[in-house]
């Protein structure tokens, strides 16, 4: 690290490089843009429909013939990804879990619908069980227990559906051991050698994910808690122990979700690995931002901003958020 040197006051006074928005713009330490964002958005059955997600003002489930549209309104913002999240009929929920590597499932057919109308943004996708499991899990369940390697080879079935329906990046979420290897060695397999992986490699057992779970159905589907697989908040070395592993087993980025509870790991991540490291503002920080917001308490508008520089600030090369087109438009 480099000898800082501040000659003393009067010589210097911090102050002088504050005076207007010219100079504070001259010596600005970190910079947002567009391309920083990856949009998550909610697909649901039906055509030319979309419904509100209440938990998550602002933030709509849109039929997959709605995509396209939304995808080109990315693109023209400059949002460069957009990651896919189904809301499954419970009708097509299973204890094994089958609707995931269903090659017409809601995901693969918004897949399609994106790449087909707007080839140029990456779409990515999420691979865990959870929207299809009668459990609520992000894997299988026998006898009470998530099962890892069953879940894995699950997984990668999922995976592959994914890949031939023109994902760009695989977003594992689920956090069994092993699977990002195995992703890998499947993708190489089967000539998907240019799909990308990004981890969910420091994902933790957070409390902040209760908005998303209405968003996707899971929140009355899941049975316990997801303790035994997700990361224990208190911990900080072990994050570092599982992006290691996720980098040694073919991922090309890695994520920490949630995010700004865990700026320290996003920092940590960073220094230690270099690796293009992404952040996830969940959907518990992205409703208690919006509530405040709506009840006159904050800024919403200041303080949306703020949050995402501050992921920017922590060593993030991009953030996961709902609020990609809202920034994108006040950044353009």
């Amino acid at each position: 690290m480099a000898q800082i040197i501040t000659p003393a006051f009067p010589r210097t006074r911090l102050r002088r490089l504050k005076q207007s928005e010219s100079l504070r713009c001259m010596v600005r330490e970190t910079a947002l843009t567009p391309s920083d964002f990856i949009w998550p958005v909610f697909v649901q059955a039906g055509k030319n429909d979309v419904s509100d997600v209440p938990s998550m003002p602002g933030v709509q489930r849109h039929t997959v013939d709605r995509l396209p549209a939304l995808a080109r309104d990315a693109a023209d913002l400059g949002i460069p990804a957009i990651c896919i999240f189904p809301y499954t009929d419970p009708a097509l929920k299973t204890a094994g879990c089958e609707e995931a590597w269903n090659p017409d499932n809601l995901s693969n057919q918004a897949i399609r619908a994106i790449k087909d109308a707007v080839p140029d943004i990456a779409v990515m996708t999420d691979i865990a069980l959870d929207p299809y499991n009668i459990n609520g899990h992000d894997g299988i369940v026998r006898d009470g227990v998530i099962v890892n390697d069953e879940t894995v080879d699950a997984l990668v079935r999922m995976g592959q559906a994914q890949a031939a329906a023109g994902a760009d990046i695989l977003g594992p979420s689920d956090m069994m051991d092993g699977r990002i290897g195995a992703l890998r060695d499947m993708l190489e397999a089967e000539g998907y050698s240019n799909v990308s992986i990004l981890s969910y490699a420091a994902k933790y057992a957070s409390a902040f994910y209760g908005p998303f779970r209405d968003a996707v159905g899971a929140a009355g589907a899941l049975v316990g808690d997801k303790k035994t697989y997700q990361m224990d908040p208190a911990n900080s070395d072990e994050a570092l122990r599982l992006v290691q592993r996720d980098l040694q087993e073919g991922a090309d980025m890695v994520m920490v979700k949630p995010g700004m509870a865990y700026l320290d790991i996003c920092r940590r991540v960073k220094d230690a690995f270099g690796a293009p490291t992404f952040a996830y503002q969940v959907s518990g920080e992205y409703a208690m931002l919006q509530a405040a917001a709506a009840n006159g308490w904050l800024d919403g508008e200041a303080v949306m901003m703020e949050s995402l520089i501050a992921f920017k600030r922590a060593g993030c090369d991009g953030i996961l958020t709902y609020f990609a087109p809202t920034a994108a438009r006040l950044l353009q």
